[in-house]
């Protein structure tokens, strides 16, 4: 990409790499935090129930908001905002919580939280027709993530703060063609975060693609099948690589499916540490039948389960979602637990729902510090472990991959 900050981002003293995976029921809401500390959110699930201080449903944008720092203008800010696909569990909340429009538009007295740079895929841009409507906060997006686009080709490379934008993903028909200086292709790995080289995390984007032509666009782009994947490679204690996490929104199972057969020849581009379960833990992510008509007929791709069990020694998958029931519910399904639980005990770690933890009636954010040694799980009651070093996730890789 051309015409960026060729400074590397150091450790900032102190800072210490994590991912942390909020309890929003059946919905994704993740930051990573940086070793250059730089904070990278992943899309945004704030219930209006949250919001009430009546309710018991976790305020998770509170603890956002305490875990976030101000610039020299005293906005609150993310380094940068991914909404995966804009589904309303992916970016419900965003216009009650978020600054969109020109940095001057910035209030003091709403406070909203300032989001330095977007990543977006033109997925979202096409996603609007007749057979898939977008919610409130999907439009606003839309709506900003064009405007961040205009801005550019108005003024080339010069934007700042709150006005940039990195395009994940090409167009059709040459669409993205003049946006190179802000594109990121399928495939393709990098390491920009609002506008500047970080040396303390690469991310590797494995989708969406451009429909090719025996594809259907509709398809391609509907419900689910328009999801950003991405594989970070984290730096940890100075170490780099020392955490991979791999996230896709609700990517089902024809994308994992037509990924592995794309890549298969790059198994380390699907390897992690730390897998969030596609969809909140769907069964449609495994496979073509559907459970509750299915149960236990319903058979697993074995191409699509071979791309999601690409895992490092101890890899720990993670569920974003309700607590998960034995019954036909999906998402979350049982089946599905089931198989990345036998995915995760091949590796030697361990599956986790976010709506279990500590326990069902009060879930709590989950987190894990990226040391040298991996992502190390910290909690309550594993505390005095992490300070001894226990409790680490290995960041060695099965013979599968490296």
């Amino acid at each position: 990409m051309a015409r960026l900050c060729q400074i590397p981002l150091q450790k900032v003293k102190g800072m210490v790499a994590s991912v942390r995976f909020f309890p929003v029921g059946n919905g994704d809401m993740t930051l990573i935090v940086l070793e250059s500390g730089r904070k990278i959110l992943i899309d945004v699930n704030i219930r209006v129930a949250a919001d009430d201080p009546d309710d018991d449903t976790p305020d998770v944008a509170t603890e956002l908001r305490n875990l976030l720092s101000r610039d020299s203008e005293g906005r609150l800010f993310v380094d940068t905002l991914l909404v995966s696909h804009p589904d309303q569990d992916h970016c419900r909340g965003l216009v009650e919580h978020f600054h969109l429009g020109p940095p001057a538009g910035w209030s003091k007295n709403t406070d909203r939280i300032f989001i330095r740079e977007l990543w977006s895929s033109p997925m979202v841009f096409r996603r609007a027709s007749t057979r898939h409507t977008l919610c409130k906060d999907a439009k606003a997006f839309n709506a900003e993530a064009r405007r961040r686009v205009a801005l550019f080709r108005e003024t080339s490379w010069l934007v700042s703060d709150g006005d940039r934008i990195l395009i994940l993903g090409e167009d059709q028909d040459g669409k993205t063609d003049d946006l190179q200086a802000i594109l990121v292709k399928a495939g393709a790995s990098f390491s920009r975060v609002n506008g500047q080289y970080d040396t303390t995390m690469t991310a590797r984007l494995l989708a969406p693609h451009v429909p090719s032509d025996d594809q259907d666009e509709e398809e391609l782009r509907s419900k689910n099948h328009s999801s950003t994947i991405l594989n970070f490679s984290l730096t940890g204690d100075g170490i780099a690589n020392a955490g991979r996490f791999l996230t896709g929104g609700d990517a089902e199972v024809a994308i994992w499916e037509r990924l592995w057969q794309r890549y298969s020849d790059y198994p380390d581009w699907f390897l992690y540490d730390l897998l969030q379960a596609p969809h909140h833990c769907s069964w449609h992510s495994l496979s073509y039948d559907s459970w509750s008509e299915a149960g236990e007929d319903a058979e697993v791709s074995e191409v699509a389960r071979a791309a999601l069990s690409q895992t490092r020694r101890g890899a720990r998958i993670i569920a974003s979602c309700n607590p998960i029931k034995d019954d036909d519910k999906d998402p979350p399904c049982i089946r599905a637990k089931r198989e990345y639980e036998e995915i995760a005990e091949v590796a030697g770690g361990s599956f986790l729902c976010i709506g279990e933890r500590p326990n069902e009636k009060s879930p709590e954010t989950t987190e894990f510090e990226i040391g040298q040694h991996g992502p190390r799980l910290k909690s309550k009651a594993m505390k005095a472990a992490a300070i001894v070093g226990a409790g680490s996730v290995g960041s060695q890789p099965l013979a599968h991959g490296s």
